[in-house]
């Protein structure tokens, strides 16, 4: 079975918390986990199915370790690759910015080839505007997570996204074979 490799980019530690927590739901067997600070584009491109996690900072800026890693990702031939995405972000402190971050990702890899998976519910989120969703869809580009107001549905949220991504991965045992955790 090939493994997924999931990047994340974080400063305070919540993408990476969330970056094991998914890692936990699908199997520490089936995902590596890589901080984004520290992998060059060969070892992304090791992987034909891949999870990136970003925050979004202040004014609808990307996480720093990303921004020095943004010109590699920009050379990065994602054709026949699939990708999820996850991004972390402020709602109401900065709702006008919302999970912009994602948004600006997603928007680089798909014109590099990637086929996204995981797309996600706007429903039970209250923003202003957002890179990160799909006009006119009511969906976001990936999942988002709010640590700053709505950590209490963050379990949840991941367990749902998690069995979908499962699903759209093709996974062996599918959404049945991610685990259902509380924490």
């Amino acid at each position: 079975m090939s493994k997924i490799g999931l990047f994340f980019g974080s400063d305070e530690g919540n993408t990476e918390s969330v970056a094991e927590r998914i890692r936990a739901r699908l199997g520490e067997e089936r995902v590596e986990v890589h901080d984004i600070a520290d992998v060059t584009q060969l070892e992304i491109a090791g992987y034909e199915q891949l999870i990136f996690g970003i925050p979004t900072w202040d004014f609808g800026q990307i996480q720093s370790d990303w921004e020095e890693f943004w010109e590699d990702v920009q050379e990065i031939d994602f054709s026949g690759k699939t990708v999820a995405l996850f991004g972390l972000g402020d709602q109401f402190g900065y709702g006008d910015y919302f999970l912009d971050a994602m948004g600006m990702l997603h928007d680089v890899i798909v014109a590099n080839g990637a086929a996204i998976v995981g797309h996600w519910s706007t429903e039970g989120y209250e923003f202003e505007a957002s890179k990160a969703e799909i006009e006119g869809e009511g969906r976001f580009v990936g999942l988002a997570i709010d640590e700053d107001q709505q950590e209490e549905l963050t379990a949840g949220r991941l367990n749902q996204w998690c069995r979908q991504v499962a699903r759209e991965f093709g996974l062996p045992g599918g959404a049945d074979s991610v685990a259902a955790l509380d924490d």
